[in-house]
C-alpha cells in the first residue's frame, strides 16, 4: 500500500532546502557544492546560491558578452553583472541568457518565456530582469501569485468546496499535475494584483469585475524549493520563492473554465477530496504549500489537531537571506495583529 504524506511532509515537498540549525549535515554537504551570488563585494547582500556547474558554465561564456566575473574559492562566492545601470546589467543578463539558450547549455532554457523577472538589491531596488526560465540558473528570489477559488456549500465537510485545476500534459513543468485554482509569474515592475487578475483571465475565464469584487489578498509564502525532474531542466538548482496569496469566495453560478489552454480541466473538490490528493503526491509542491496555508487560515489545520504544526508554519514562511519585497511582510510575523493588518493592506495595494 502506498504510504500517504503528511502534511508537514508536503510542506517539505517545497521548502525542500535544509534548515541550518536542524539538518546540519544535510545543510553542510549541500552548500558546500553552492555558490552565493553576490553584489559588489563580500560583504554586499546575498541575491542567490548558484550551483558550481552553473558557475562555470557562467565562467565559460565570452568575457565579451558576460563582463566580469569574480569567483572566491575560498568563501564560494562569484561577482557579476555589476555594469553601471540597471538597463545595462538587464541587458548584459539577457546577452548571457541568449548565448546559454543559443548553445543549448542548459536545458531549462527549452522553456524560453520571454518574460523579465526582477533580481533585488534590497527591499525595493530592482538590480536587473532576467529571463524567466532561466532565473533559477542564479538561484534569485522568484516571485508569483497563487489564488485559491472556494464555493460555500454547507453540505460538504468544512462548508466549502475547492476548485482545482489540472495542468495540461503538454506543459512543460509539471505535467498534468494539480494546481492552485490560478497562479502565475511577477514580471519586473508587475503589480502583484494586476497579476493575479491577468492571470485569473488567462487561465480560468475569471472575468476582471468578480476579481475586483471578490479576491482578497491573504498574506505571503516563503521557502526554498530545489528542482527535480518534474521542472522540466536541470536538477537541483536553488528556487528560493515568495508568492502573494489570494482566496476567493465564488458564487455557485461562476464556474472556472480553460482559456489559454494551461489548464486541461478543472474540478470541484470537498476538502476531502483535496486532502486524498494532497497525500497522494498529486499537487504540484508549492501549490500544495499553499493549500496548507489555505486550511490553516480556514481552521482545518489547527495546533490541536496537526502535531507538526509548529514546523509546518515555519515552513510556510521561512525566513530568506535574499533581499527583496517579501522582507517587508516577513519583518511583520511577529507583529501585533495590527501591524501585520497594515502590511497587508500596503503589500496588497
Amino acid at each position: 500500500m502506498e504510504e500517504k504524506m503528511r502534511y508537514l511532509d508536503i510542506t517539505k515537498g517545497a521548502d525542500a532546502f535544509p534548515y541550518e540549525d536542524k539538518e546540519r549535515e544535510a545543510y553542510r554537504a549541500l552548500t558546500m557544492t553552492l555558490y552565493k551570488l553576490i553584489w559588489k563585494d563580500d560583504n554586499g547582500p546575498v541575491l542567490g546560491y548558484m550551483l558550481a556547474s552553473a558557475v562555470n558554465r557562467l565562467l565559460a561564456v565570452p568575457e565579451s558578452i558576460r563582463g566580469p566575473v569574480i569567483v572566491n574559492e575560498q568563501n564560494q562566492t562569484v561577482r557579476a553583472f555589476e555594469q553601471a545601470t540597471e538597463l545595462e546589467r538587464t541587458a548584459t543578463v539577457g546577452a548571457v541568457m541568449d548565448y546559454w539558450r543559443d548553445n543549448d547549455v542548459f536545458d531549462v532554457l527549452r522553456g524560453w518565456r520571454d518574460e523579465r523577472w526582477p533580481v533585488y538589491n534590497s527591499d525595493t531596488e530592482v538590480l536587473y530582469s532576467a529571463e524567466r526560465s532561466g532565473v533559477g540558473i542564479l538561484g534569485a528570489m522568484r516571485y508569483g501569485v497563487h489564488m485559491t477559488g472556494y464555493v460555500r456549500d454547507e453540505t460538504a465537510p468544512h462548508g466549502m468546496r475547492i476548485w482545482v485545476p489540472r495542468r495540461a500534459p503538454n506543459k512543460p513543468t509539471y505535467p498534468g499535475m494539480l494546481d492552485n485554482t490560478v497562479a502565475g509569474g511577477l514580471m519586473t515592475d508587475e503589480d502583484p494584483f494586476d497579476c493575479i487578475v491577468r492571470e485569473a483571465d488567462e487561465e480560468a475565464s475569471l472575468p476582471e469585475k468578480v476579481m475586483h469584487e471578490r479576491a482578497r489578498f491573504t498574506g505571503m509564502v516563503t521557502y526554498i524549493y530545489i528542482t527535480d525532474e518534474r521542472t522540466g531542466g536541470e536538477i537541483g538548482q536553488i528556487y528560493p520563492e515568495t508568492q502573494w496569496v489570494y482566496d476567493i469566495e465564488l458564487p455557485k453560478d461562476e464556474r472556472p473554465a480553460p482559456k489559454d489552454g494551461e489548464v486541461a480541466e478543472f474540478y470541484l473538490w470537498t476538502i476531502d477530496e483535496v486532502r486524498e490528493e494532497l497525500a497522494k503526491g498529486n499537487f504540484k509542491p508549492n501549490c500544495a504549500l499553499v493549500l496548507v496555508d489555505f486550511f490553516i487560515r480556514h481552521g482545518i489545520i489547527t495546533a490541536e489537531n496537526e502535531p507538526d504544526y509548529a514546523e509546518i508554519l515555519e515552513r510556510l514562511h521561512r525566513r530568506l537571506p535574499f533581499p527583496g519585497p517579501h522582507q517587508a511582510y516577513t519583518a511583520t510575523l511577529e507583529a501585533p495583529a495590527t501591524v501585520l493588518e497594515d502590511a497587508a493592506v500596503a503589500l496588497a495595494s
